[in-house]
């Protein structure tokens, strides 16, 4: 089922048994930050990303190396090499997903970023390493940028789709059959917003991060709150603006995020998902954040 009616779509997730998958991912991949720049095509429509003088290379490429250490302390993380064509490409998970013994390629709104689609690298690990099979979306013409869009309850099968130039319905319909979800709630992000997985974490299918000012219908805020009852994390402004929202759980009792979304969360919130099991570990990405995403945006996921 894939839906704009809260109210079904809340009835039929309610009914969903965490028997779908494994709740956290197996393996994790990153993409190196090399010729990390400001991405003109990319800074039309993310208003996170900082002005080009805030642009630190260096900087960058040391936090990422500390990023992949601290991933490896929990699970088996491959790091690929980046390349100064494709600045953007340290945010790997918009464009390859993978799910149930298959990989996906998405398609990206701007070009620069659809040149990532392309790399025979990162393809055949998935398909000859890993021997997944493959779902192209990336040569079709609707935006479907995967996981940085839609994100995804991995334990029962649902998915929480914010729509916006990244992600339109028929993307989103591309998207919730590729990964053979039960169902897929779609809705409008608030205007300004680029990606749900900025305003939206669901923490193996337990506990959720909500940043409310992301969505464009507070009855989508209200339904999510609902599912994951009482462990909801309400984010503030401040929380919203520290990319609190861009976390992910890589195993059952962790949840990262960045060192500056850490120093924001609040003392209640940080209580909320020690409640719901959840220890927060973080790493220092400021210099990562420039490029308008954060801990959650350079995290590819191995199912």
């Amino acid at each position: 089922m894939i839906t704009r009616d809260t109210h079904a779509f809340l009835n039929f997730a309610r009914g969903c048994a965490p028997d779908f998958g494994p709740p956290t991912a197996r393996a994790a991949f990153l993409v190196a930050p090399d010729g990390f720049t400001l991405a003109e095509q990319s800074a039309q429509d993310n208003r996170y990303m900082a002005e080009v003088e805030a642009f630190d290379s260096t900087r960058a490429s040391q936090q990422h190396r500390d990023l992949h250490r601290a991933f490896s302390s929990t699970l088996p993380t491959v790091c690929f090499a980046g390349n100064p064509e494709t600045p953007d490409a340290l945010f790997p998970n918009n464009v390859f997903g993978t799910a149930g013994g298959r990989y996906i390629v998405g398609r990206m709104r701007h070009e620069v970023r659809q040149r990532e689609a392309a790399r025979d690298d990162i393809r055949g690990f998935f398909a000859s390493v890993l021997d997944y099979a493959e779902i192209d979306l990336s040569t079709q013409m609707h935006p479907c940028e995967l996981t940085g869009s839609l994100v995804i309850d991995r334990a029962r099968g649902l998915g929480f789709c914010g729509l916006s130039d990244r992600c339109d319905e028929e993307g989103a319909r591309l998207m919730h059959e590729a990964f053979g979800l039960r169902s897929t709630l779609l809705f409008d992000l608030a205007p300004g917003e680029y990606h749900t997985n900025v305003v939206l974490a669901v923490l193996a299918g337990r506990a959720a991060i909500v940043c409310a000012e992301g969505f464009g219908d507070r009855a989508v805020v209200d339904a999510i709150a609902t599912l994951y009852a009482p462990h909801v994390v309400h984010c503030s402004r401040a929380e919203h603006a520290a990319f609190v929202g861009n976390a992910i759980a890589l195993s059952a009792g962790t949840v990262w995020m960045s060192a500056g979304a850490g120093r924001a969360l609040s003392t209640i919130n940080r209580k909320v998902l020690q409640g719901a099991g959840f220890e927060v570990a973080t790493v220092e990405l400021d210099a990562i954040e420039a490029g308008g995403g954060s801990l959650r945006c350079c995290a590819g996921e191995i199912f």
